[in-house]
């Protein structure tokens, strides 16, 4: 089995376009959020992306900070420090910025159907073979306050490149959706 590869190999830029991500996952009532985002501001940084997520018991937060090459060195020695602490998970590596995506369009879907395994993998799988991508998914089960039973939902924000038809492919998005008795809609992210 091959090892994966791992982030892309650091480089150094001029200027603010010097990036770093970080993935701290600790325990709920332990959330670093205010120590990182005080690290990342005494380091001379900028805090350009940010996302919070609590998922059962645990937080977690991922942060992309910004500045010069030298601002991020300070700050990956005092994520260093921070990372001792054995109640946090913390990883962080420099990355750079993200390519142009102007030729894909953003749309919305939203799935809702008895909870049963493998509905993520196969709306993934439809969509990884029409060439799209997932940038963001959030997921939940839950129970349904009029009848109790398991429900599952899910919104996925998708990238379709621009040339692909938008009639054919909701059709058959729908129409696997039928199939395995989901109830979905597809439509433009309008913001």
């Amino acid at each position: 089995m091959k090892p994966s590869p791992g982030p892309t190999p650091a480089v150094t830029r001029s200027g603010n376009d010097n990036q770093l991500l970080i993935h701290a996952l600790t325990a709920t009532n332990k959330s670093p959020l205010l120590a990182l985002a005080r690290r990342i501001a005494d380091a001379g940084c900028n805090l350009s992306e940010s996302r919070v997520s609590t998922i059962g018991t645990e937080v977690s937060l991922m942060l992309l900070a910004t500045g010069a090459w030298d601002a991020l060195a300070k700050l990956e020695t005092a994520l260093a420090k921070l990372s001792r602490d054995e109640s946090m998970h913390l990883v962080h590596y420099r990355t750079g910025p993200r390519q142009n995506s102007s030729h894909l369009l953003p749309y919305l879907v939203e799935v809702v159907a008895a909870d049963r395994p493998g509905i993520v993998a196969r709306i993934v799988d439809f969509f990884s073979q029409h060439g799209i991508s997932v940038e963001q998914l959030n997921s939940t089960r839950y129970q349904a306050m009029q009848t109790g039973a398991e429900m599952f939902q899910a919104q996925f924000t998708i990238g379709i490149p621009a040339e692909i038809h938008i009639a054919a492919l909701r059709d058959d998005f729908l129409e696997l959706c039928d199939g395995l008795n989901l109830d979905a809609i597809m439509d433009p992210v309008k913001f």
